[in-house]
């Protein structure tokens, strides 16, 4: 009877384990800021782990931070794509997964690589944009647009030790991702600079309105990401 009873269950499990879920509840997708425009994920994939089937529901961002060789398979379909399909996400590439055109979207994807996949993701709360206006950072030092949609600019900025960006300011809400971590100061006029000492996948959320450059002050490169939302 116990042998039948664990049969029976074994079936069961499996469904359970490979019912669909939510993005921001799937394996290795953890929750770790959340305000009323975005929730943001820590994205955290160990080597022969998977994160299960999760439903990409509305329009988010991904920020790759450590590259990994990862297989992935559409919900339903007995095909895997091929490692490295894709690329194998190199740090600092920022892609935008559109829901609003092209619909939810439900996948696993396994790492088969010998490293982590490490990114950072952030899901957009808001179905439509908010109709805010974003900054237009073009010909500003040290900034360069990597991403302009219905929902979100966004640019990348790389600095060697010494070296400072122009002064900008941000008119529409958003954040900033770290690739590459050190130490900076953050230069706002009026105010004395302010040093900063963040880490890779280290974010800081901005609100619009603030005047600001930064400078790299430490001896190692920083990279980031700064997003507007619209």
């Amino acid at each position: 009877m116990f042998v039948l009873a664990c049969a029976l269950a074994q079936p069961a499990a499996a469904q359970v384990e490979d019912k669909p879920v939510p993005m921001d509840k799937a394996p290795f997708h953890i929750p770790v800021f959340s305000n009323d425009y975005l929730i943001l994920l820590n994205v955290n994939i160990p080597p022969g782990r998977n994160t299960g089937y999760h439903i990409h529901y509305a329009d988010s961002v991904s920020v790759n931070l450590t590259p990994a060789s990862q297989t992935n398979q559409n919900y339903g379909s007995s095909e895997v794509s091929a490692p490295g399909t894709g690329g194998d996400g190199e740090p600092g590439r920022a892609t935008f997964t559109d829901v609003t055109k092209n619909g939810p979207r439900t996948h696993k994807a396994t790492n088969v690589g010998p490293t982590p996949f490490h990114n950072i993701s952030f899901i957009l709360k808001n179905r439509a944009p908010a109709g805010t206006t974003v900054s237009d950072r073009s010909g500003v030092k040290g900034y360069t647009q990597i991403m302009d949609n219905a929902r979100l600019r966004a640019w990348r900025v790389a600095l060697k030790p010494g070296e400072a960006t122009g002064q900008i300011t941000q008119t529409a809400p958003g954040l900033r991702v770290y690739v590459h971590g050190g130490v900076l100061a953050e230069m706002v006029p009026g105010s004395a600079d302010r040093g900063m000492a963040p880490y890779e996948g280290d974010f800081i959320w901005q609100d619009a309105g603030r005047t600001r450059a930064v400078k790299n002050t430490g001896t190692t490169l920083i990279e980031f990401v700064e997003f507007e939302l619209k």
